[in-house]
């Protein structure tokens, strides 16, 4: 046995082992991974073998004493992978990656990928990447091994319009394809991808019948594929900035902010600029943050929210309104859930919220989405002077950090002469808090349950 370790990992993609991998694995005194993994493999004589059941265990078996170690990995190995968790122990292994999921699943399609965004629920707590999924155009979310949240997820998935695609066993004798939407109550194997189109897609964006796993392709009973993953996709827009040159999310938008004329609104019922600027700011919105607007009114906010890639939920009870919203969203090429309704009642059911924003200052309203959505920050605007101290006591009580400023801008504005004025904007309010706990959180180490053996690493598929 050598008296340092050395750690190869091997991608396995349902493929057989290139030379390289092959020569890596011939060499091993030890080799781990799933038992799929090592069933499909021809191992050593004598290597000692290593089961990959909780990663914390095996990574204690794989790094503990010297000597050749293989890892046998699901596809890219690097790609959400056990390569993190391995560096995470000072190791640097060598990787030989194999076709990662992600990208057999899109192939399988017939879809491009560039634009789409990888999220993961993998270890985590699936809302991130169901939140992400709802707002984005096209999402991929690797999730874990078991029926209970992939199903979950391909639910709500189905609920918000989309046509989800289930893909099995990639890779191996017994790949599948099939459509959720039509078989809602079977059962998976083990998934590995979760495909969801819009229902208004083009038909380009459809699966082809080619799709269908082929008759030699089903399946030995003892082969399980690797964690679930998840694609979402709306019908593409017309391209109006060129060809892409960053994969995934875009990122913030250009500019947010927007002037007040980039919206339709009526008798000037909108959320001005410059406040607007404060209130994004305070919110947060990002890839996988669900972000409630009540009394949306035009839905200026929601749809600034949507753009930087939050899942935003307009909660608004009046009819023209809504028709507005709908009409911003679809100008501003952003996915929103628009919920008509008037709150506090329409606020029953809706899932969690990670911020909310209320424009009025009605405090039942507001009490009552501070306690059905829990989320970490609450922003208000308010016009009335005498509600500002009201308010900050709820958000207190309520066990928020409370803070707040008055707004007044003064717009250049032309003169006939051409010289320049200053017109000044209605003074707003707005207060903010941060629930205290999510405060302490930030500045304490994440140390997760009392036995970190009793879950798999977050981030890492055996």
């Amino acid at each position: 046995m050598s008296g340092a370790l050395a750690v190869t990992v091997i991608g396995c993609d349902g493929r057989p082992h290139g030379p390289e991998a092959t020569s890596a694995l011939a060499a091993a005194d030890r080799v781990a991974g799933a038992p799929r993994h090592l069933e499909a493999a021809e191992l050593p004589a004598g290597a000692e073998r290593i089961v990959i059941k909780r990663l914390d265990d095996a990574l204690d078996a794989i790094c503990g004493r010297p000597g050749r170690v293989a890892v046998l990995a699901s596809g890219d190995p690097g790609f959400f992978g056990i390569v993190r968790a391995l560096r995470a122990r000072g190791v640097t292994p060598e990787v030989i990656p194999a076709v990662s999921s992600v990208a057999l699943a899109f192939a399988r399609l017939g879809l491009d990928w560039d634009d789409a965004l990888v999220v993961s629920a993998h270890g985590r707590n699936p809302r991130q990447a169901l939140a992400a999924a709802l707002a984005h155009p096209k999402v991929a979310i690797l999730t874990a091994p078991g029926n209970a949240t992939a199903r979950a997820l391909g639910a709500e998935l189905l609920r918000a319009g989309r046509k989800v695609y289930v893909a099995e066993c990639l890779g191996a004798p017994q790949e599948r394809l099939s459509d959720l939407s039509a078989e809602p109550a079977r059962d998976f194997a083990e998934p590995n991808i979760l495909v969801a189109l819009d229902l208004k897609a083009p038909e380009r964006l459809k699966a082809p019948e080619r799709l269908k796993a082929p008759e030699r392709l089903k399946a030995p009973e003892r082969l399980k594929a690797p964690e679930h993953l998840k694609v979402a996709e709306r019908p593409e827009a017309p391209d109006r900035e060129g060809p892409r040159w960053l994969a995934g999310h875009p990122g913030a938008p250009p500019g947010w902010a927007l002037p007040e004329d980039e919206f339709g609104h009526r008798d000037s019922m909108i959320t001005k600029a410059e406040v607007r600027a404060l209130v994004l700011a305070r919110l947060g919105p990002a890839p996988g943050r669900t972000i409630w607007d009540v009394g949306a009114g035009s839905g200026a906010v929601s749809v600034e929210c949507a753009r930087f890639g939050a899942w935003v939920i307009a909660v608004e009870s009046d009819q023209a309104q809504c028709d507005l919203i709908r009409q911003n969203a679809a100008r501003h090429r952003v996915h929103l859930r628009l919920h008509q309704g008037r709150a506090p009642d329409a606020l029953v059911g809706l899932p969690p919220a990670d911020a909310v924003f209320v424009g009025g200052g009605d405090h039942a309203v507001l009490g009552a989405a501070i306690r059905t959505g829990n989320p970490e920050r609450v922003v208000v605007t308010l016009a009335a002077v005498q509600r500002v101290g009201e308010t900050s006591d709820l958000l207190a009580a309520q066990g928020y950090e409370p803070h707040g400023v008055q707004l007044q801008a003064s717009r250049l504005t032309p003169l006939p002469n051409k010289t320049l004025r200053l017109a000044a904007q209605n003074p707003v309010f707005v207060l903010w808090g941060e629930k205290i706990m999510t405060i302490v959180d930030r500045y304490l180490p994440h140390t997760g349950s009392s036995d970190p053996r009793s879950r798999q690493s977050p981030g890492a598929r055996p």
